[in-house]
């Protein structure tokens, strides 16, 4: 008997997410990727793609992959144990964003039951550009800035999800929002966010990121961070390196030693003073070094990751180094109850170090107040 096998449409994005452990903030335009690699970044998409192809692996006999050439999809596909259909071709050494366009564009045409896609912001838009709500795609997770709700929460989900789908075991969509940001502006510390529309998504909540929720600027908010900010500065120690994380809360705390802040980037402060400012990995793990070090991260608002969205630069070797025992979670009630339950995250592109995370942690909500929080 003849099995009617389903047809699962891949791209990679290959540079998308690597100007995050080299604290770009970002992977758009040939002059960042000119300073991602002077700086050491390498391609990390292929391998996140590469992870959920693997996990996908045991329906070799059930789908047929469609995929793009080389490192837009058919490297990895391979590599995975597929015999994928390959189409189309890449027009010059590197790809961009016509590539992406072009490619969805040729697979809602060959009607795929599900386009899978590794990156980031950029890369959903161009997606959606490209495909609209004609046919069902989801995000892998590859990007260094991931706003849009399109996304898995780990290329492992991304796996389950389209492993549910094709089984006809998730019927319904949701369609959930592709936004982007400047990323110039982003670099200067200023958010500029914009929804540009939304993809058709297989409806399981659990496995989606959703699109992150802006920072709140209300009094009590402002308040509570200053609160959270009191307790840490108390218990700061003589003589310990403290990275401090991006976001409004760890601003708090910078704010409350009297120092200038990156708030999108990592800063580093020891006995009240700054000791460096906008760190990448590398620049981190040289100076934790000799000190013991403690790391200060926020969650994500209405997403709820602690690592692996925005902070790549506290990377999975930064986070051993430093001790899983060392690291400080601070969070207003407010935005703990956006959350609405769920867990937080984690994404270090890792498996082992996600698993050290794993479990229950102490949240800093405001002076001489914690709360024990779930992450997954």
């Amino acid at each position: 008997m003849t099995v009617n096998r389903k047809k699962l449409g891949l791209i990679v994005n290959p540079i998308a997410g690597m100007g995050g452990r080299v604290g770009l903030k970002g992977s758009d335009g040939e002059e960042i990727l000119r300073q991602a690699r002077q700086l050491g970044a390498t391609p990390t998409a292929p391998g996140r793609a590469l992870r959920t192809l693997l996990a996908l692996a045991s329906l070799t006999d059930q789908i047929e992959v469609i995929t793009y050439p080389a490192e837009m999809g058919a490297m990895g596909a391979r590599q995975a144990g597929f015999a994928p259909r390959v189409i189309g071709q890449i027009r010059t050494d590197r790809t961009t964003a016509d590539d992406t366009r072009r490619a969805a564009a040729e697979m809602a045409a060959l009607e795929v039951d599900l386009l899978l896609f590794a990156g980031g912001d950029g890369t959903a838009r161009n997606v959606y550009e490209a495909i609209g709500l004609s046919i069902p795609a989801l995000g892998i997770p590859a990007g260094v800035k991931i706003h849009s709700g399109v996304y898995a929460t780990t290329p492992n989900r991304a796996a389950q999800l389209a492993a549910m789908y094709l089984r006809g075991q998730v019927r319904a969509f949701s369609e959930l929002e592709v936004m982007d940001i400047d990323e110039e502006a982003f670099r200067k510390g200023r958010v500029s966010a914009r929804l540009y529309g939304y993809l058709k998504v297989p409806l399981e909540r659990r496995f989606t990121q959703g699109a992150k929720a802006a920072s709140s600027n209300s009094a009590n908010e402002d308040a509570a961070r200053l609160s959270i900010a009191e307790q840490i500065v108390e218990t700061m120690k003589p003589g310990g390196l403290y990275i401090i994380g991006s976001g409004t809360t760890p601003r708090a705390i910078m704010q409350r030693l009297g120092l200038p802040n990156t708030l999108l980037g990592i800063d580093a402060v020891m006995d009240g003073n700054l000791v460096a400012a906008d760190l990448n990995e590398s620049r981190l793990l040289k100076l934790i070094v000799n000190h013991k070090t403690r790391i200060i991260v926020t969650p994500i608002g209405g997403q709820g990751y602690v690592f692996g969205r925005g902070n790549q630069q506290l990377s999975p070797e930064v986070i051993k180094k430093s001790g899983i025992e060392n690291i400080i979670v601070a969070a207003t009630p407010d935005k703990l109850a956006s959350l609405q339950r769920r867990p937080l995250l984690v994404d270090t592109g890792d498996n082992q170090v996600d698993d050290m995370l794993r479990g229950y942690v102490r949240v800093v909500t405001g002076f001489r107040e914690e709360m024990v929080y779930k992450v997954s």
